[in-house]
This record gives C-alpha cells, structure tokens and sequence, in this order.
C-alpha cells in the first residue's frame, strides 16, 4: 500500500462546507431584505395612491347631481369625506380642492402620506412621492 501524505487534507479541504450556507446568506440577505422593504413600502403607496384616485372619482360622480355651482361643491366634499372613512386614509390628512371652468368640473383630492409608517419604513430606500395627488374631470351644465 503506498501512502499518498497530501491526499487527506485535500479531500477535507474540498468537502468542508460547514460555513457556505452563512457565508451566501450575509452576501444576499441584505439585498432580499431591501427588497422586500421596498415591495411593503411601494404596495402601501400604491394602495394609497389607488385610495386617493377613487375619493376623487367618487367625489365627480356626485358632483354631477347638483344644479348649481355651490350645491356641485357640496355634494363632493361631503362624498369625499364620507367616502375617506372607509379607506386606509387619515381624514384630517386629506384636502379637497375643487374647480368648475368652461362646463367641466374638477375635484383634486391631496392626500400628506409623509408620516404614515410604511413611509417611515422605508427610511433606506428611495421613497415614493410624499404627496399623494389625484383628481377626476366631469362635465356638468347644459350641452
């Protein structure tokens, strides 16, 4: 039997993998966390923005109803604030701006995401838009 003095060592060397899992782990752990960070933060603000969108439609539909500029107004506002109850949104972080020109009714809904904790969340990645802006067009009048 001949006595190889190198062969050994080297087959442990090459079987040892005791350390891999932890060492692949702390290479791609960091990234799989970020990105499932920025998934939460970019799924609330869409949801948030998705929000928004629909008090500003809500917001036209009954607008349409009114005969006069000032019953149009109310009636939007008074949907939009009772509409902004039932959704993920604070009430007192949303204004409503409204606009009537040449026939066409604007309502412009403005919701301050800024302290809402999935964007406090995403202190580490980029944000989305603090701001969440939408508005809805109708026509209103005689054609």
């Amino acid at each position: 039997m001949v006595r190889r003095p190198f062969s050994r060592p080297y087959r442990r060397a090459k079987t040892a993998r005791e350390g891999a899992a932890a060492v692949e782990f702390a290479l791609v752990g960091p990234i799989l966390v970020f990105l499932l960070i920025g998934i939460v933060v970019y799924g609330g603000w869409f949801l948030m923005a998705q929000s928004v969108q629909a008090l500003a439609s809500e917001g036209a539909r009954a607008a349409v109803g009114g005969l006069d500029s000032a019953e149009r107004e109310s009636l939007a506002r008074t949907e939009v604030a009772d509409a902004v109850k039932g959704l993920p949104l604070n009430p007192s972080l949303t204004t409503v701006r409204i606009a009537e020109d040449g026939g066409r009714l604007r309502i412009v809904v403005t919701y301050d995401a800024s302290r809402h904790p999935l964007m406090l969340l995403g202190g580490m990645i980029p944000r989305p838009p603090a701001v969440i802006e939408r508005s809805a067009v109708v026509r209103v009048g005689e054609e």
